[in-house]
């Protein structure tokens, strides 16, 4: 389940797996960072460099890390059925009601035109700036797809879902077109030049700038006769002509983009991994199997893992994964030549060094397993040189399917392997001292490593620096000074190091030392350059008169009054701050999102400072700024309508409360345009939240977030229902604080009841909300605890709506969510967590809806199943939705209108019809469970909708995608 970086909750759902990654000192504001050179796919060869480019890029923008391009389908404007609809339900064997009478039985539904509107809105495309910053592409989208799109077959192989047809990830997202714009002295955009030349209709992926600006790189498909899509081909756009040409001569060369795609070596050459020519038809399953299907453990290995799906189940299996991943990487120049170089295999990244001459190439090999996915399978890491000819084995790790489960556990052997951004072809990486088992007590627990990648025979690695707690990545500058991050999630313990990586008499020295929860300390994460090889380092600046050391720190600027995001020059010798910006606090947000001033070498003077900034209200959308030093003008650069012209004058406050233990709340209290409580009443009132975890009450009582942020509002947001005239109370607190040696689940169902009873009263007190009409609801972990509230809160709410959760946690014995003790371990905590063993106490009517093709760990679509029998056997008033081919977030515009015609449906019935005595119930339970462990389950991405543009900027290495994400 999801697990938000703050109990904040937003209002975004998607389809996309998420990568969770282990960061030292998570920016303090991540909205939406999409990552890698393309906007659909995250190589694992970036996740190194993800490290320190989070750490040295700007934070306030950024809220998750998730697969980019999160983008769907057809416009249609949603007043009439259009062709999409019609073909998609004719496909799926569906059929589209347009009334909204009540109706129990099948067939998709659609929503009040009040909330189809909204939903319908034309998406706004995301936006990328040049790496000399002179230009911008407009990458256009299209709205929700159909549900036929989803209906595609796919293979389940090793946690991966593939499309057979294109040869990559399934239900993959892209763009529609793409609209060059040169950015003008006075800040404003040129006229658009549009790229063409690829087929009408053609979807576009893995977009990405030449180092020098010059070129476009980018992927086609094309659908088929069978609504298929065709494989993918790579094309390469002039970008003063805008004119598009393929990059291979033949037509049967295509890209295989299951795990890396694309990258270009130099300004002319690229490395695309290829479909091997001759590949032949996929391997057929035998009709008689060759043996029955054993596991076995006969060493007596102590294996803990989480329940993983799509895995490998049998030999077959094994044979397909080979089958769709296996790789022929090609080297391509823009002059028409191509060298296949190295054998086929599957490769999971290729990475060139900052001068071109090496390449660093990951690939997985048999053994594999039928118990963890192939992120785990054994992996090889090689130097080669640019030209294919191999040069060393860095490291040949075994198959890892024992990683403990106890959080900041690791792999055992090398790891997070990448090349120095300020070296030509310098190597660093981690090792644990510990077996990577958080358990084990050692010193020191991590050491980093560096080697250049022809090192000298019998030259051993060279020491940079050793950590007590789990190593979380480098920021680079340069042989003066580069940052190192630590940090232990039990402790919520987070450290910065500076150290001299080329100066051996200058001593590390620990730069920050704090509290992850404390988001008040947060001194903000050191802004990043460009370099002339497109790495990114640390950028330093300079004052006139000035021999000091000065580094760039962006910051969300938490406060108790909210955010006010801030850019502070920082003297690294004394720690001095200068705030040389500050966002306004009165009306606007504002954030940095980016440096433009970094086109030249040597450190940057703040004269000539010059940065891109985002700025929203609570009604105006955002939009981008450049603002340049030393009058510190502000260009506007985007002129975005307001996506729902319909609620522009919706009403937005930030409130606080405190809950009966001391421990201060805050929320986001909505209220429809025009709403005034003397005039108008209570209103039926939806709850949304989503509970976090804590491990001191002063952090959980800290304010997370703007009162001044734009109400971004997604494809099933429970901010739709301002339109329906409700009261939306979003994202209220729900911390679940575990002080010391205590752990935060075993008082999980007492402090979630109170922190809901401290909100509901806030809300009554308010004259806001209408006591007997008050309901809850959440998403995945905010689903569990809606059941919870409903099943040990009953006095405080009419119903609830719970979409692709999880209530029964003895299905996950291996810990869940923020749990890492294992059922055994914490027998009475999971059985008492569980609302499926309260099934019995729940009497208010509760909506279950779940995706048929849920992958993610811990909330397979049986607990949905399961929950609702147990309900019913109890007679309880409830509902059970299962989405044909959606996964734990929900895609398809039949689906999603769907899901929002059964909430307002149950919300018109049993909230804004409710007439009975809220009172009714137990009062909430004061049981305790003993104590527990396990690994977080998997963080869902958002999908990006009509709300907020995204921002692609090539400076955060190698192309962050920047924009907002609003999540359930």
């Amino acid at each position: 389940m999801l697990r938000t970086p703050n109990p904040k909750v937003y209002h975004r759902f998607s389809l996309l797996s998420f990568l969770a990654l282990p960061s030292p000192s998570p920016p303090p504001r991540l909205r939406r960072l999409t990552v890698g050179r393309a906007p659909c796919h995250l190589g694992i060869r970036h996740l190194g460099n993800l490290f320190r480019s989070i750490a040295m890029t700007t934070p306030s923008r950024l809220r998750n890390l998730v697969h980019a391009g999160a983008v769907a389908a057809a416009e249609d404007g949603g007043t009439s059925r259009s062709s999409n609809e019609a073909a998609s339900a004719a496909a799926a064997g569906s059929s589209l009601d347009y009334d909204d009478d009540l109706a129990l039985g099948c067939g998709y539904r659609l929503p009040p035109p009040e909330i189809r509107d909204i939903v319908d809105a034309p998406p706004l495309p995301a936006l990328s700036f040049s790496p000399h910053r002179d230009k911008i592409i407009f990458l256009k989208r299209r709205a929700l797809p159909p549900l036929v799109e989803l209906a595609r077959p796919e293979e389940k192989l090793a946690g991966l879902r593939i499309d057979g047809k294109c040869n990559t990830r399934s239900r993959m997202s892209f763009y529609t077109g793409i609209g060059i714009h040169q950015l003008q002295t006075d800040g404003k955009l040129g006229p658009e030049r549009e790229v063409r030349g690829f087929p009408d209709g053609a979807k576009i992926n893995f977009v990405t700038w030449s180092n020098d600006g010059r070129h476009l790189a980018f992927s086609t498909r094309v659908d088929e006769e069978d609504n298929s899509s065709s494989k993918l081909r790579v094309w390469v756009a002039n970008v003063e002509t805008g004119i598009a040409r393929p990059l291979f001569q033949s037509p049967d060369v295509h890209l295989n983009a299951v795990f890396d795609n694309f990258v270009w070596v130099d300004d002319s050459t690229l490395i695309v991994c290829t479909i091997p020519s001759g590949r032949g038809d996929p391997p057929k399953k035998p009709l008689v199997p060759s043996g029955p299907k054993i596991q076995s453990n006969e060493q007596k290995n102590v294996v803990q893992v989480r329940t993983f799906q799509d895995l490998l189940k049998d030999e077959h299996d094994e044979d397909m994964f080979d089958y769709y991943t296996t790789s022929q990487l090609v080297l391509a120049s823009l002059d028409g030549s191509t060298k296949e170089i190295g054998p086929p295999a599957v490769y999971t990244s290729v990475d060139p060094s900052p001068d071109g001459k090496y390449l660093m190439i990951s690939s997985i090999h048999r053994p594999y397993s039928y118990i963890v996915p192939c992120g785990r399978f054994p992996k090889k890491v090689d130097v080669w040189t640019a030209d294919g000819k191999f040069v060393r084995e860095l490291c040949d790790l075994p198959l890892a399917e024992d990683i403990p489960i106890a959080f900041s556990s690791v792999r055992k052997g090398m790891r997070s392997i990448n090349w120095r951004a300020d070296k030509p072809s310098t190597l660093y990486w981690a090792e644990t001292q510990d077996g990577g088992d958080a358990k084990v007590e050692v010193s020191p627990r991590d050491i980093i490593y560096a080697q250049s990648a022809e090192p000298i025979e019998g030259e051993e690695p060279e020491i940079l620096h050793k950590l007590d707690l789990r190593y979380g990545g480098i920021s680079w500058c340069d042989d003066s000074m580069a940052l190192v991050y630590e940090s232990w999630y039990k402790t919520r313990r987070t450290r910065t190091w500076v150290i001299s990586p080329g100066l051996k008499d200058v001593s590390p020295r620990i730069l920050f030392d704090r509290s992850s929860e404390d988001v008040y300390s947060d001194p903000g994460s050191p802004m990043a350059r460009r370099t002339s090889a497109g790495t990114y380092v640390i950028a330093k600046l300079k004052k006139e008169n000035d021999e000091g050391t000065y580094i760039l720190l962006n910051g969300s600027g938490a406060t108790p009054e909210g955010n006010i995001p801030f850019l502070d020059l920082f003297e690294l010798n004394t720690g001095n701050k200068e705030r040389i910006w500050q966002s306004d606090k009165e009306k606007y947000y504002e954030t940095v999102v980016a440096l433009m001033s970094d086109q030249n070498e040597g450190d940057i003077c703040i004269d000539q400072l010059k940065i891109l900034t985002s700025k929203e209200s609570k009604t105006e959308n955002t939009q981008y700024y450049i603002l340049s030093w030393p009058d510190k003008k502000a260009f506007q650069i985007t002129n975005f309508p307001h996506p729902y012209p319909q609620l522009a004058s919706l009403q937005k406050e930030m409130i606080r409360y405190q809950r009966k233990d001391g421990v201060q709340l805050t929320a986001t209290l909505y209220l429809p345009p025009n709403y005034h409580p003397s005039k108008d009443g209570p209103l039926p009132c939806l709850v949304w939240s989503y509970p976090g975890e804590f491990k001191s009450k002063d952090a959980a009582s800290q304010v997370r977030g703007s009162p001044n942020e734009f109400a971004g509002i997604g494809p099933t947001s429970a901010l739709l229902w301002l339109a329906r005239r409700f009261a939306i109370l979003s994202g209220p607190t729900i911390p679940i604080i575990g002080e010391g040696d205590e752990e935060a689940n075993d008082r999980y169902v007492e402090q979630l009841v109170a922190s809901a009873e401290a909100a509901v009263e806030e809300v009554i007190r308010r004259g806001v909300a209408h006591p007997n009409k008050i309901a809850v609801g959440g998403h995945s972990y905010g689903a569990f605890m809606t059941a919870n509230l409903l099943a040990h809160a009953p006095h405080l709410f009419c119903c609830g709506i719970a979409r692709s959760g999880a209530y029964n946690r003895t299905l996950t014995p291996f810990g869940f969510q923020n749990e890492d003790r294992t059922l055994w371990e914490a027998t009475n905590t999971y059985v008492i967590m569980s609302p499926f063993m309260s099934a019995n106490k729940i009497k208010k009517p509760i909506l279950l809806i779940h995706g048929e093709e849920d992958n993610n760990p811990g909330t397979l679509t049986m607990q949905s199943d399961r929950f609702f029998n147990a309900l019913k056997g109890h007679g309880a008033l409830c509902r059970l939705v299962v989405l044909p081919f959606e996964s734990h977030g929900y895609s398809s515009r039949e689906s999603i209108m769907h899901v929002l015609w059964e909430t307002d449906r149950w919300l018109q019935t049993h909230c804004v019809s409710n007439t009975a005595d809220t009172s009714e119930g137990a009062a909430p339970g004061k049981d305790n469970a003993d104590k527990g462990t396990a690994d977080s389950e998997e963080k869902v991405p958002a999908a990006t909708g009509g709300g907020t543009p995204e921002l692609v900027d090539s400076q955060l290495g190698d192309a962050f995608w920047i924009g907002r994400s609003l999540l359930w």
